[in-house]
Order: C-alpha cells, then sequence, then structure tokens
C-alpha cells in the first residue's frame, strides 16, 4: 500500500519504523497548516520556516511517542508547532506587534491540494467546526485567547496589555478551553 492512502495514525506507525516517504507524505498534509500556525505566533515568515522545519524533525525523531489514543496527529502536530513558535519568541525575547488580534486576523488558508480528497474535506471541516465554536464564545474570552495562542503572550502579559487583574485573564481563557472542549466533543 502506497503511504499515500495510510491514514494519519498508520503513516505515524510507518514513520516510527524510519520510512522516509511516511514523513514526506506527513509534510505534504500538514506543511501549509504547521507553517500557518507557527506564522500565525511570530509573525516572521524565516522564524516561521525554522519552526516547521523543526516541527516534522521532532515528528522523524519522536514519532513513535506519538499515542493515538491522546490526539489525531494534526492536533499533536499544532500543540508542538504554538509551543516551539512560542519558545522561539521567548528564547529571542522578541514579541510581534503588541497590538490587539482577533480571530478574524487569524489566516483561514486552504487545505493544502496535494492532500488527498478525504483528507482536505477533513481538514477543512475541522477547520470549520473550530471557527464556529470560537465565534461562539464571548468577545472578551475571544481576545484573551488569540493574543495567548496567536501572539504568544502570557497570561501576566495578556493582563497587563488589557489593563485586567490576571485572575480575570486566568478565568477567561480557562473558560472559554472549557466551553471549546464541551463543543468540539459533541
Amino acid at each position: 500500500m502506497a503511504v499515500s492512502e495510510l491514514d494519519d495514525s498508520e503513516l505515524m506507525l510507518e514513520i516510527s519504523r524510519g520510512n522516509e516517504a511516511a514523513l514526506g507524505e506527513l509534510y505534504d498534509r500538514y506543511s501549509r497548516l504547521v507553517f500557518s500556525v507557527a506564522y500565525g505566533v511570530v509573525q516572521n515568515r524565516e522564524t516561521a520556516e525554522e519552526v516547521t522545519l523543526d516541527i516534522f524533525t521532532r515528528a522523524w525523531e519522536k514519532g513513535a511517542a506519538y499515542d493515538s489514543q491522546l490526539a489525531r496527529v494534526s492536533t499533536w502536530l499544532m500543540s508542538m508547532t504554538r509551543n516551539r513558535a512560542i519558545d522561539r519568541l521567548r528564547r529571542e525575547k522578541v514579541r510581534p506587534l503588541q497590538g490587539s488580534v482577533s480571530w478574524a486576523d487569524v489566516t483561514n488558508e486552504p487545505v493544502a491540494e496535494k492532500n488527498p480528497p478525504e483528507s482536505r474535506v477533513h481538514l477543512s471541516m475541522e477547520q470549520q467546526r473550530v471557527r464556529a465554536a470560537v465565534a461562539n464564545l464571548p468577545p472578551a474570552q475571544q481576545e484573551a485567547l488569540a493574543l495567548a495562542y496567536f501572539k504568544g503572550l502570557s497570561h501576566s502579559e495578556i493582563a497587563e496589555k488589557l489593563n485586567l487583574p490576571l485572575g480575570t485573564v486566568k478565568g477567561r481563557i480557562r473558560a472559554a478551553m472549557q466551553k471549546l472542549r464541551d463543543s468540539l466533543q459533541e
């Protein structure tokens, strides 16, 4: 069976076995999405490209650590991407523009054409589900999430930026994440 016909979990199993073609397929399926998330955090094309390369290197090295019971491959990659991009910002002590950000500012790039049709449809539907769930959040929670996840700001930095108590910011983010979790599990 060709690697292009494998589902994501099977692809990760092949990567853990050292199958370079499987890594190439994973890259074809998710590189644009990984790049988009990285760019949303770092706001710099070169840095986002470096983060993207880092993520697929880590997927190659740590493919055996992936557990399909804990998360989908796309979720696993996005989590690593976000964390790596924030680490890069903190390490370089560089922040993107500190202006307010909204979910409308987040790019809605089309799913890569190289992906098989069923993967494109699945990813597109997932993006729509997440956007719809975020759209149902109160604006204050949307703003706190956007600042945390796409600008890479810490809770303290968000509190300072929005001129709010730290506990309020943490509460908004926690409540938003719980609402998203509940909404997306339905």
